[in-house]
């Protein structure tokens, strides 16, 4: 059962100090049963994803999708326009000819692979976002230099701002800040 939540933030920020600590701290959340969180560091952390439970990605089947809809439309667009629309008889070929249209079918595929995989991307990590609420948190700044963060969700099930705050205490971060909306 969720319940309401009463206060305005986005959540809690823990500031750790190396990627290990991250990872461990990570690890140690994800135990703890808390899933809407997320990782901040300035490199990737191969460890921090995995603790996190990034295992899976819809990207694949998005960029299937997209391909085998441009590759079938391009197709039946062919076939349209030579056998229903316009058929004419250029150099004694049958108005199906099919392998005249191989080549444009497979650009189309890739075109629309491509730009399913890149739309579907956006779309699945909330992009374009021109504000994120961890900005207003002026210690935040540090992720790009040489610092490591760890921020629950307030919307998360298993978060309670006291309990969760005592939980991130335990993790011996360098420092605990609420972040607002």
């Amino acid at each position: 059962m969720k319940k309401p939540l009463t206060t305005a933030i986005y959540g809690l920020m823990a500031e750790f100090d190396n990627s290990t600590d991250l990872v461990v701290a990570t690890k140690a959340a994800y135990a703890a049963g808390y899933r809407k969180m997320d990782a901040y560091s300035p490199f990737p952390i191969e460890e921090a994803s995995e603790a996190l439970g990034f295992h899976k990605t819809r990207v694949p089947l998005i960029v299937l999708v997209g391909g085998l809809l441009g590759g079938s439309g391009a197709y039946l667009l062919q076939y349209w326009i030579n056998c229903i629309a316009y058929p004419l008889n250029v150099g004694g070929r049958p108005w199906h000819s099919w392998p005249a249209f191989i080549v444009p079918t497979f650009e189309m595929t890739v075109l629309f692979g491509g730009l399913s995989g890149v739309i579907g991307m956006f779309a699945l990590n909330g992009l374009p976002m021109p504000h994120h609420p961890l900005f207003n948190v002026d210690r935040f700044s540090a992720v790009t230099r040489d610092r490591f963060f760890l921020c629950v969700e307030a919307d998360d099930p298993q978060f309670d701002l006291v309990g969760t705050y005592q939980f991130m205490e335990s993790l011996q971060p360098l420092s605990i800040s609420e972040v607002p909306h």
